[in-house]
């Protein structure tokens, strides 16, 4: 196979491009390649090749090679807002370069004073047609350094399809699908001069754009909406787009493609592709923190699978041989196993959040540490409290000051808040500090800050609100059983999410330990952890195409199904959208048939495996209607999941491995 290597544009730390602290590359949507927080301005070509895009905001540089293998050298982050300031370009268009040679230079003081990120991204952007795979060096580099090994793939020949050929409705994805009836709409072959793309929509140089009928364009599957704009015919297509693209350039042929056109499209793609309503606004915000959330999650999903389906046989061992194997050595030992990832889970987090959010990971994990250190979970567990504020039990103090220190053991969002908040602080702190003072006085300040922040206050905020929740879900529990399975049911895995989950626990405890003591509300958890697991078997049904997928999918699955529901939650459920929400709706259900039958649980071991927590002399007809509501439960939210929820040609494959949606409204 042909292999380009690829040199550091830039000295400073390499990563991986899932580690870049942007959605658009992290997630592989301009394709894959590798980023360097940069300690030096000079910045050179990676590659020999030739310029074929220079952005007139000079912050992003395309270059071609002879193999045919498209390079973007974006600089920072959101830099495009600084319209070219921090940036000179020492190269033309069309130039030809070779690697090492110097083609530009930013300002890294200037970027940081604006308030933005200086990670230099070389991202391929022609990852799907020319890229088998690509092997980086991460580490500290220096300009010039081997960066990355590209293994292209293996020439094929191409074939071209007219668009008004005789195709069968059964393309052979949708992707083909989409371009087929769209280049239909537009009037085929013979009416299109060209064709581009930026990050959403694909856009059409027609010879006569009065051709499309923009009403029946809008009814094509897969496409969202329609404009006309700057000369070009826009088809909305949204995360798609580049599958979609590359579908139309077959059938048009390769003579159509522009990709210097679809270069600068994508470098300098602006808010017009983004609703700028309220309701749009928010729903990139809440698929921010989502994405934020599950991107943090993920390199420790299948550490929690691992860890849950452990836990899973020790629970099954237990209930065959007795209580009494759980005080054998072998049992404590694989126990601990067992339990370490979700012990130890803050720490992991903190890690994995840093790298995504581009803060130091060492330092936030070691905040995860400080926060379950054994001195402050035994005041938590200690119990014993001074006082009260708001409904808060005072268990310490700070300088005298009297605070309440929350449980944080398996918590996540407090570690991503911890995360988001050294991100800010750290360019702050380099802001002031002198060099030769910062490798030991800037972790000292980030540790105190974050640290204190989240204790004294993050902490505090989550319990004050998980205290109010309580009071209602009481309330609610008084009210009606019914109405509350289908409540809770319905959003509990929600408040799993924030770690308001807590608000919960109290009130079962104080069920279960009266003397006989029983819970409904322990049975609707265990049903919303039935539904989770059930949503990510519909997945593992429906997904065909991406190994990666079908084999998380079904042990987070399995995970659910014994108790531990973060796989599942973190793993395929939320990073899938609907899916998350089609198995709530699945808890809801479920959740309101266990109100309505009272089926009562006498043990924490919930979801499938705890089905023995729901046997009891006194109510002989309880296991039976457990497992009725467990069953109705998992028809529910698979079957809702399997036809709503998830579409492996819109979501599966192209959110795991293709572009993905633009967040929080960034430029790039």
């Amino acid at each position: 196979m042909t292999v380009e290597h690829l040199l550091a544009p830039v000295s400073g730390l390499l990563m991986p491009i899932t580690d870049v602290s942007d959605p658009v590359f992290s997630q592989k949507m301009m394709g894959d390649g590798f980023g360097i927080e940069p300690s030096s301005n000079q910045i050179i070509a990676p590659v020999s090749g030739r310029i074929i895009m220079l952005a007139d905001t000079k912050h992003a540089i395309g270059i071609q090679t002879d193999s045919g293998l498209e390079l973007l050298i974006h600089l920072g982050i959101d830099t495009v807002e600084l319209k070219g300031a921090p940036f000179e370009i020492d190269t033309a268009m069309d130039m030809a370069v070779k690697a090492g040679d110097a083609i530009g230079s930013m300002d890294l003081d200037a970027i940081h004073a604006a308030g933005k990120k200086t990670t230099v991204i070389v991202a391929i952007t022609n990852t799907t047609d020319k890229l088998d795979h690509i092997d980086v060096n991460t580490g500290e580099v220096a300009a010039g350094d081997e960066a990355a090994v590209a293994t292209l793939k293996e020439a094929t020949a191409s074939v071209s399809t007219a668009p008004d050929a005789n195709v069968s409705e059964e393309d052979a994805n949708e992707y083909a699908k989409t371009a087929r009836l769209v280049l239909k709409e537009v009037g085929g072959q013979q009416n299109v001069n060209s064709l581009i793309h930026c990050i959403t929509r694909l856009r059409f140089y027609l010879k006569d754009d009065h051709v499309p009928n923009d009403d029946e364009v809008r009814e094509i599957p897969g496409v969202i909406d329609v404009a006309r704009a700057g000369g070009q015919y826009q088809v909305v297509i949204g995360q798609t787009v580049g599958d979609v693209y590359d579908e139309a350039i077959k059938q048009l042929g390769p003579g159509y493609a522009n990709a210097e056109g679809t270069a600068q499209a994508i470098a300098e793609t602006t808010d017009e592709d983004l609703d700028q309503s309220l309701w749009g606004k928010t729903k990139r915000g809440a698929s921010a923190l989502i994405g934020t959330i599950t991107g943090s999650m993920m390199p420790v999903v299948g550490l929690l699978a691992a860890s849950g389906m452990l836990k899973g046989i020790l629970t099954l061992i237990v209930m065959i041989w007795g209580n009494d194997v759980t005080k054998s050595q072998t049992y404590l030992l694989i126990n601990a196993m067992g339990d370490a990832t979700f012990y130890f889970l803050p720490v992991l987090v903190g890690f994995t959040a840093a790298q995504k959010l581009g803060a130091n990971p060492a330092i936030v994990a070691v905040i995860g540490a400080f926060l379950i250190y054994p001195s402050l979970t035994d005041i938590v567990a200690s119990g014993k409290f001074t006082g009260t504020i708001l409904g808060m039990g005072i268990n310490s103090n700070f300088a005298g000051i009297p605070v309440h220190i929350p449980q944080y053991t398996y918590s996540i969002f407090p570690m991503i808040f911890a995360a988001w908040m050294a991100s800010k602080i750290e360019p702050w702190i380099k802001k002031w500090m002198p060099v030769m003072l910062r490798m030991i006085f800037s972790p000292l300040v980030e540790i105190f800050l974050v640290g204190l922040t989240v204790l004294l206050i993050v902490g505090p905020v989550i319990t004050l609100i998980s205290t109010g929740l309580s009071n209602a879900l009481q309330a609610l529990l008084n009210l009606s059983l019914p109405l509350s399975g289908l409540v809770i049911g319905g959003l509990y895995q929600v408040l799993v999410i924030f770690g308001l989950h807590w608000a919960v626990v109290p009130i079962i405890a104080q069920q279960l330990s009266v003397a006989g003591g029983h819970s409904v509300l322990n049975g609707i958890v265990s049903v919303t952890m039935i539904a989770q697991g059930a949503g990510a078997l519909a997945v593992w049904v429906k997904t065909r195409n991406n190994a990666n997928l079908k084999g998380l999918s079904i042990s987070a699955a399995i995970s659910a199904f014994v108790g531990i529901t973060e796989p599942a939650m973190y793993g395929v459920n939320l990073k899938y959208g609907r899916v998350f929400i089609t198995s709530s709706i699945g808890a809801a259900i479920g959740g309101l048939l266990n109100g309505l039958l009272g089926v009562d649980m006498y043990g924490f071991t919930g979801s499938l495996i705890g089905f023995p927590s729901f046997a009891s002399a006194s109510n002989p007809n309880n296991l039976l209607y457990f497992w009725i509501v467990s069953i109705v439960t998992l028809v529910a939210a698979f079957t809702i999941t399997y036809f709503f929820g998830y579409n492996e040609a819109n979501d599966g494959v192209a959110k795991a491995n293709a572009p993905k949606k633009r967040h929080l409204g960034d430029k790039k």
